[in-house]
């Protein structure tokens, strides 16, 4: 017997696809739903897609139909698209969005938006629960847009009950900014030699899609208007990511530590590196949900890594992660610089 109808926006994205997955192996009738109207070959023959843009006016309405029992959005960003979703209500049972733990701020106001300040790494309490202090709501940065897409669901209250998920570092295949990346192409490239600052200590907490994916899962039958973390069972530090990677590829590696921030020019700054670590509190997820992981970090690699190598197969980073080159720059592979820096240390060690 069908659960109901679960309507997933976003699709095709990295975490839509093994959401979809989920939800039609869990006995939902689902519709997949995104701006191509593309398939997953790993989606059962009951999926239905639909092509939709949540930007034309009235596209989304209209796709939806007579309604559903679920809407998964993974994709809402922003006060437009909270009221997009509010004014659903009626039309959607309940819904199952995707927000993110940059919304998160320290006790000193330091937040993901305030890093590249001196001393403005966030501080926050190992791990990171679902009651922290949030950065005010607004369309500056993605978390001020995000808390801003929280509050006014949340405020929707019973016509919309919303499970929120803030994820932490997103890996997985199909990422449009993959961090594994960093150690993928170094190693495909030949490199054997990387820099690590902070001592390599650095750690952001992983959520593989597997995971979002058992989270949205899980909440889809109990609607409820709450917001829950959404992370791995581990936080490894970037040292340990770095050494799996290794252990993947079948490669050794010498690591170069740097005590502190990186040297200049970003050298040894990877996209898991911080001052301090952030790890969220799962607890909740636990709790509310009966919430238990379907796969670690490492376990998970071997999928990544391998999609990561057959995306670069002869083709430049940029143009397989046009994203990733935009959010992080070329100074992320300038193997010139990092080679200079590493000729000094060696001739003064």
């Amino acid at each position: 017997m069908s659960r109901g109808r679960a309507f997933v926006l976003g699709a095709t994205g990295q975490i839509g696809r093994p959401a979809v997955r989920a939800l039609a192996e869990d006995g939902w009738e689902v519709i997949a739903a995104s701006r191509a109207g593309g398939r997953d070959t790993g989606w059962d023959e009951g999926v239905r897609s639909v092509a939709v843009d949540r930007e034309d006016e009235g596209a989304l309405e209209a796709a939806l139909g007579d309604g559903c029992d679920v809407l998964v959005d993974m994709v809402a960003f922003g006060r437009e698209h909270a009221t997009q979703l509010a004014g659903l209500a009626g039309r959607v049972g309940s819904a199952v969005v995707i927000s993110s733990g940059a919304v998160y701020e320290d006790d000193r106001g330091r937040s993901f938006d305030t890093q590249g300040e001196p001393d403005g790494f966030p501080e926050y309490p190992v791990p990171v629960p679902e009651t922290q202090g949030t950065v005010a709501p607004g369309d500056a940065t993605y978390g001020t847009r995000k808390i801003a897409l929280e509050q006014e669901l949340l405020a929707a209250g019973d016509a919309l009950p919303v499970t929120l998920l803030r994820a932490g570092a997103i890996h997985g295949p199909h990422c449009r900014t993959p961090r594994e990346l960093y150690f993928v192409k170094r190693l495909v490239d030949g490199r054997r030699r990387r820099v690590l600052a902070y001592d390599g200590g650095s750690r952001f907490h992983p959520a593989h899609v597997s995971n979002i994916a058992e989270l949205i899962r899980l909440a889809a039958p109990r609607p409820a208007s709450r917001v829950l973390n959404a992370a791995d069972p581990q936080a490894p530090t970037v040292a340990e990511i770095g050494a799996a990677v290794d252990a993947v590829l079948g490669v050794e590696t010498e690591t170069v530590l740097v005590a502190g921030a990186a040297p200049e020019g970003g050298i040894g700054e990877t996209p898991w590196s911080g001052a301090h670590p952030v790890v969220y509190d799962m607890a909740a997820a636990e709790r509310e949900l009966g919430y238990r992981p379907v796969t670690g970090y490492a376990e998970s690699l071997p999928q990544t890594v391998e999609w990561l190598v057959a995306e670069l197969d002869g083709r430049d980073w940029k143009h397989a992660f046009p994203k990733m080159a935009r959010n992080y720059g070329e100074a992320l592979f300038d193997y010139a610089a990092e080679d200079a820096w590493l000729d000094r240390h060696d001739r003064g060690a």
